[in-house]
């Protein structure tokens, strides 16, 4: 067997001048989702990361909310691992680059690279903004690109083309901050020498660690000759000063891509088994790997690997970069409630849907994904509740019935162990970040076990004498199929692992489980692991979107919680409007005893009962109460039915009533009568 690879993650670091939104998520839920697969082949998998603090921006956005930059970017901090662990990013350590080790770091490599000989300075004319007066940041003019034309554009590089060029070079360039057109001014500036990295990173390139598509880009570069980089800014700025060079500051993408070193240095310092040389020295045998956005390819596979190779540093196995998130095939926009917070997402709905979602839309490439809203809630729903999780509550409940314990027997060995050799092929598709593919094989899967437990029809079985060995089989083999896909999806779901782990009994969920088979096995009742997303989720999220959009346009408190507020003023709650004794004595609720209920094919969401409503009559009431109860759950249960109310006709039958049930969402509860209470008593 060999021995566990030891590997660090990392994901671009977000900048600490804003909310994370979904387009920071789709790079942090990828990695996560690799991290865990790592660790759960066996692997020891590091990830890290922490909020990019330094630069203008940041100074600037402080001054305006009234705060020091410390007490701004502490702030700022707290909302953004609020939001990662919302959608269950599992970061071992997020820290800050404004920390006494990202200082330490930086001064070290700066110093390394100057006594290399990799740091000159000369005199530059920089663009100044009049009537800030201040030199202005790359990311703080805009005008229009020197190479292709296109207008906006910001000064260090053109989104269109790519090009990279000087501030100085835009056409029309203006302030970001005044919309004043900028002065030039002399400065003395320092420069990393990066035209003398150009052998080895033609190499390094070119040696497997990016993707074809990006070392082919970085070829373009390179072809066109590396210009040295710039790595000072002047006062004022908000940073670390370079040493022996007064008000001359670190560039911000100098010492970014140095937090990944402080972050893993921090988390080293707290834990025994991680040695901060064993990843970083030259002659690492761990493995390093870099997520990143593909807009900012040129920092991490040009001026990063050629200032760690200077400074005597490892380089990079990997660096993987990926596409922008479109939604609804447009690009996010905030007057179309598109450009979603994290935050707000979290306000409506479960972090795994989207979680589940990118992955089944993740390739290894750096092609664009798009979340269009309507496919992601049908495939929410078709792939994780209409198939997977009905896998386990079409089988749970005559396990359950059966005596709690799964059988001894396999009933059908071959076929578990064809899922169990797919875990090869599907662990290969997340080890190369082929995660769409990995949940097309999973789905595979989910749909033969669907068809195995349909053609078996337990249900159907248990309703014949003798036959109660051979439902106990079925199911358990049900059950099998369902664990096996349940640790596939770990990765994906960590949520929902948990509570399967509960369901099962187990402690572990990990792909080395796979070969384990619970024969004998003693589970617990099953309970809801995920419920349907509803249109009207989806709209509200919208109208969420929009608020939050007209609230950062305009002072004062939130539009949305202002509306809120003008509301209650002006009207009732929700469900507290008064109606008249008349209205409510047209309501004829009776209680009905639940004499058969059965799942309906085809029906994600409904359970079939049939209702003895006293004197002699029955009725077919559809609920949609599947996700909640077992049909075995409510079988000679007393519930109160609206008795007058008008029968709706459903694509699978009529529907003669509606029992009452309390609560919605993750937690629903059938309303029982008394079991002394005869069927067909009115309720008043």
């Amino acid at each position: 067997m060999s021995e566990p690879r030891k590997i660090l993650v990392t994901s671009a670091l977000p900048y600490a001048n804003g909310p994370i939104h979904l387009g920071h998520m789709l790079e942090h839920i990828q990695t996560d989702i690799w991290v865990r697969f790592q660790n759960s082949m066996g692997n020891m998998c590091t990830y890290v990361c922490a909020d990019d603090t330094h630069g203008t921006a940041v100074m600037l956005r402080a001054e305006k909310e009234g705060k020091t930059p410390e007490d701004h970017i502490k702030a700022m901090q707290e909302e953004h691992v609020r939001d990662f662990r919302g959608f269950l990013i599992d970061h071992h350590n997020y820290y800050s680059t404004h920390s006494e080790e990202n200082r330490y770091f930086a001064e070290l490599i700066y110093t390394r690279l100057k006594t290399n000989g990799h740091i000159s300075t000369r005199t530059i004319r920089q663009l100044f903004d009049p009537e800030k007066e201040i030199f202005l940041a790359d990311r703080f003019v805009k005008g229009t690109c020197p190479k292709c034309g296109s207008e906006d554009q910001y000064g260090d590089a053109c989104e269109v083309c790519s090009a990279t060029y000087e501030p100085n070079e835009l056409v029309n360039p203006k302030s970001v901050y005044t919309g004043a057109t900028p002065v030039e001014k002399e400065s003395e500036h320092y420069f990393f020498t990066l035209p003398e990295f150009q052998g080895m990173l033609r190499e390094w390139t070119r040696s497997g660690t990016l993707q074809d598509s990006v070392a082919n880009k970085l070829a373009e570069w390179l072809d066109a000759e590396l210009q040295e980089w710039d790595v000072s800014r002047d006062a004022p700025y908000f940073g670390f000063e370079i040493p022996d060079a007064p008000g001359k500051y670190f560039y911000v993408w100098l010492d970014a891509p140095i937090g990944y070193m402080a972050s893993f240095k921090n988390l080293c310092d707290r834990r025994d088994d991680l040695e901060f040389d064993e990843y970083w020295k030259k002659d690492s045998k761990a493995e390093l790997y870099h997520f990143i956005g593909k807009d900012i390819i040129n920092f991490h596979a040009l001026f990063w690997p050629a200032m760690l190779d200077s400074a005597d540093f490892r380089k990079p196995d990997g660096v993987f970069a990926h596409g922008y998130i479109t939604v609804n095939g447009e690009k996010m926009s905030k007057s179309r409630g598109t450009f979603i917070m994290a935050k707000t997402y979290l306000e409506h709905l479960n972090p795994e849907y989207l979680r589940y979602y990118y992955a089944a839309k993740l390739g290894a490439g750096v092609e664009d994904i798009d979340l269009s809203l309507t496919d992601f809630a049908q495939r929410v729903n078709s792939d994780l509740v209409g198939k997977v999780i009905n896998i386990a509550s079409r089988c749970a409940g005559f396990i359950k019935k059966g005596g709690g314990s799964l059988s001894d027997n396999v009933a059908e060995p071959e076929m578990l162990a064809a899922f169990q050799q797919a875990g090869i092929d599907i662990a290969g598709a997340y080890e190369r970040r082929e995660f769409s593919k990995a949940i097309r094989e999973i789905m595979a899967l989910a749909d033969r076990a669907n068809e195995y437990i349909q053609s078996k029809a337990p249900w159907v079985m248990s309703k014949e004498e003798g036959r109660e060995q051979e439902v106990q089989d079925v199911c358990s083999m049900g059950i099998h199929l369902f664990r096996l896909i349940a640790i596939y999806l770990g990765p994906v779901l960590p949520a929902m692992s948990d509570k399967v782990k509960a369901f099962l009994n187990v402690d572990s969920l990990n792909f080395t489980d796979r070969e384990t088979v619970l024969t004998g096995h003693a589970i617990n009742k099953f309970k809801p692991l995920l419920t349907r997303i509803e249109m009207t989720q989806i709209d509200d999220l919208i109208e969420a979107s929009k608020e939050d959009a007209a609230a950062e346009a305009k002072p004062g408190p939130k539009a949305a919680e202002k509306k809120k507020a003008e509301s209650k003023q002006d009207k009732p709650e929700e469900g507290s409007q008064e109606i008249e004794f008349g209205d409510f004595a047209k309501v004829d609720l009776r209680v009905a005893r639940v004499i058969e209920a059965d799942h309906v094919e085809g029906a994600d969401k409904l359970l079939k009962l049939k209702l003895d409503v006293g004197n002699g009559e029955t009725r077919q009431v559809f609920s949609g109460i599947k996700s909640h109860y077992q049909p075995e759950d409510l079988t000679g249960k007393n519930v109160v039915l609206v008795y007058n109310l008008k029968p709706r006709k459903m694509r699978f039958g009529v529907s003669e009533g509606m029992v009452l049930a309390a609560g919605g969402g993750d937690e629903l509860w059938v309303m029982e009568a008394d079991s002394a209470v005869k069927p067909g008593t009115k309720i008043s």
